[in-house]
C-alpha cells in the first residue's frame, strides 16, 4: 500500500456514501502512520457521523460546552491505535486505546485531543465528557449499534442543556439516530471495500 491511498481515502469526495472529508490534520496523521485503508475508511464514516450528530446540535442551539472541532478530531483519530495493532480491525481488542492515545501525544497532539483514543470505549468514566460521549455515539451509530446506556447519558446532557424532559430529549434523539443508522449499510460497505492491510 502506498500512503498516498491514506490520503485519498481520508479526503476524496465520496457518493455512495456521502461523507465529509476527515480533517487534513487527521488524515495526515494516517498517512504518516500508514494506517490500513479500512482504518482510513473506518475513521472517514465514523467521523461523517459525528458531524451530522453536532449539525443537528448546533441546529438545536444547545449551549453543551463543547467543540465541534474535538469531536470531529476524536472521531477522525478514536482508532488510530489500530495502526499499530492490525489484528484489532477484525476482531475484538482494546490494545490500540492506549496506544492510539499515546501515538498521537508522541505526534504532537494535545492531551485533550488525543484523550478521544483512549475514552471511546470508556464513556462509562465519570470523566466522560459530552464530547466523549459524542464520539463514542458515533462509533456505534455509524453501523446502527444502538446502546440504551449510553443514549442515556446523552439524553441526560441534553436535556439538562434545554430544560426538556428526559423523554422529549429522548424521542429527538431516538429519530435523529434512526435517520443516520438507515445508512449504515452503504457506510460498512464503504469500509469493508477496502483491505485490512
Amino acid at each position: 500500500m502506498t500512503t498516498s491511498r491514506v490520503l485519498s481515502i481520508a479526503l476524496q469526495d465520496t457518493d455512495q456514501p456521502p461523507l465529509r472529508p476527515l480533517p487534513i490534520e487527521a488524515a495526515r496523521l494516517l498517512h504518516e502512520v500508514d494506517a490500513p485503508p479500512r482504518l482510513v475508511a473506518h475513521l472517514r464514516a465514523v467521523h461523517d457521523v459525528a458531524g451530522q450528530l453536532l449539525d443537528w446540535i448546533a441546529s438545536r442551539d444547545l449551549d453543551l460546552g463543547i467543540s465541534s472541532e474535538a469531536v470531529l478530531f476524536g472521531a477522525a483519530t478514536h482508532d488510530i491505535g489500530k495502526a499499530l495493532y492490525p489484528a484489532e480491525l477484525s476482531a475484538p481488542g482494546a490494545q490500540h486505546e492506549e496506544a492510539g492515545r499515546e501515538l498521537l501525544i508522541t505526534r504532537g497532539i494535545d492531551s485533550t485531543m488525543a484523550r478521544f483514543a483512549g475514552t471511546h470505549a470508556a464513556w462509562t468514566t465519570e470523566e466522560a465528557g459530552m464530547e466523549d460521549l459524542l464520539v463514542s455515539l458515533s462509533d456505534k451509530i455509524w453501523k446502527n449499534k444502538r446502546v440504551p446506556e449510553l443514549e442515556d447519558l446523552v439524553v441526560a446532557r441534553l436535556a439538562a442543556a434545554s430544560g426538556r424532559s428526559a423523554w422529549e430529549e429522548f424521542l429527538d434523539l431516538d429519530s435523529v439516530l434512526t435517520r443516520i443508522g438507515d445508512r449504515a449499510d452503504e457506510r460498512l460497505a464503504f469500509q469493508m471495500s477496502y483491505p485490512t492491510g
